[in-house]
């Protein structure tokens, strides 16, 4: 990836995504190691599928597209409601790293979207251990 391009358009833009998002939550259906974060989820994934895939579009420097439909991101508010410690955390980064490699998301982008998901994921735990 060069440093005028932005990840999005490094793992080749919304298509990408599309099976990223996929392939996360089918894998955090289908593997007992996900469970926990399965728990945290509705049934019906679709919205959860939809909101992933619009966010991370703008995330990774291509189309605000969440925004518009949903309101600013508000992430660390919009997940206050849930459980999040070093578990959880550690479960949606490995559900995430498993998928990008699935997807063949690799290379200095796959490096850069680790070190930003863990940031994210991080910031997000909101439980003392």
């Amino acid at each position: 990836m060069n440093e005028r391009q932005s990840a999005y358009d490094s793992i080749g833009g919304i298509d990408k995504i599309d099976e990223l998002v996929d392939r996360f939550y089918d894998l955090m259906a289908l593997e007992p190691i996900f469970g926990d974060l399965r728990a945290m989820h509705p049934e019906d994934l679709s919205t959860s599928r939809e909101k992933l895939k619009f966010f991370l579009t703008g995330w990774m420097g291509g189309p605000d597209i969440y925004s518009p439909k949903y309101g600013h991101p508000m992430l660390r508010a919009r997940h206050l409601p849930f459980k999040i410690g070093l578990k959880e955390r550690n479960q949606w980064l490995a559900c995430m790293y498993k998928a990008m490699e699935e997807c063949g998301i690799g290379g200095d982008v796959a490096k850069q979207l680790e070190e930003s998901f863990f940031n994210t994921a991080d910031w997000m735990r909101n439980q003392p251990n």
